[in-house]
Parts: C-alpha cells; sequence; structure tokens
C-alpha cells in the first residue's frame, strides 16, 4: 500500500492532504504544494491534472520544500503510484511518430541518446517492460518524463513538447 501526505506550505506546515491512489485532480485538496513526505510506495507528481505537465519521481522520504524534488515550482495537480518492476527492461524507440521509421531497441540505461543511437530526437516509442525516466538532457539531467509499458505514439502521450530526448534510464529499486 502506498500513502503519501502534501503540504502546502514549507517544512510540513499549513493544510496537508493524505492520499494512497492515483489522483487526477487535487486541485480541492489543496492549492499549492511545498512539501511532501512520502511515508510508502512509489509516487509521480505532476504539475497538471490529468497526469501531465512537469512530472518528478518520489520515493520514501520527506522533502520539506518543492527544490528538494527537484521542482519547478510549488504546482503539483495529479499524482500516481506505481510499483517496482522486477525483471526485464525493454523500449522500442522510433524517430517518427505513430511506431514507424527507425527503430532502436532498449534494455539497459543510456546516458547520452545521441553517441548510442545517433540521433536526437525520438517521436514515439513503445515500452513492453518495466517502467522508464526520459530526460530531455544527457546525464539524465532537464525535464523528466515517466513511462510505464504501453505506447507511445507521439511525444506528447508522454508529456513532451518535443521529440528531445537526452538520455534515458530504468526505474529501478535501488
Amino acid at each position: 500500500m502506498s500513502k503519501i501526505t502534501f503540504y502546502e506550505d514549507k517544512n510540513f506546515q499549513g493544510r496537508s492532504y493524505e492520499c494512497d491512489s492515483d489522483c487526477a485532480d487535487m486541485h480541492p485538496h489543496f492549492s499549492r504544494c511545498n512539501s511532501v513526505r512520502v511515508e510508502s510506495g512509489c509516487w509521480v507528481l505532476y504539475e497538471r491534472p490529468n497526469y501531465s505537465g512537469y512530472q518528478y519521481v518520489l520515493t520514501r522520504g520527506e522533502y520539506p520544500e518543492y527544490q528538494h524534488w527537484m521542482g519547478y515550482n510549488d504546482t503539483v495537480r495529479s499524482c500516481r503510484t506505481f510499483s517496482y518492476h522486477r525483471g526485464n527492461f525493454r523500449m522500442r524507440l522510433y524517430n517518427n511518430m505513430d511506431m514507424s521509421g527507425q527503430m532502436m531497441e532498449l534494455s539497459d540505461d543510456c546516458p547520452n541518446v545521441m553517441d548510442r543511437f545517433h540521433m536526437s530526437e525520438v517521436n514515439s516509442c513503445s515500452v513492453s517492460d518495466g517502467h522508464w525516466l526520459m530526460y530531455e538532457q544527457p546525464n539524465y539531467r532537464g525535464k523528466m518524463y515517466y513511462l510505464r509499458p504501453g505506447d507511445y505514439r507521439r511525444y506528447g502521450d508522454w508529456g513532451g513538447a518535443s521529440g528531445r530526448v537526452g538520455s534515458i534510464r530504468r526505474l529501478m529499486d535501488l
């Protein structure tokens, strides 16, 4: 079972909201989020309702202000819980939308997509095994996108504003 508590103010102060499952719209529960306590489980926080906008992956621990989870601002409008995948990881990357064009397969972390595959854009992908994080910049920096198993026919399906992908890593229990 997963449990997370959101607080409107820094250092776990102000109005709070406890959550133990996915929530597509958290706006009715609080107006801003400046600190978070993850009591159990793994969570993806989203800047906008319906699991869109900036994304942040949080594991068990305390985050006394939004900068501690690499947040860009104090806005959290939806959240989703997930479990770590145990087993193989597999993802197919395509340079064109709708899973067409050049295809590359990935089963491990990739700190630099350009160096490994000689491509700077990923316009669609298919995740068959595991949970993954895509980053806009090499070496796991910049905006982060959480991908679970499924087909992403265009970059907007994973929340990207473009097909720019600099690095990709498996989401594993470290």
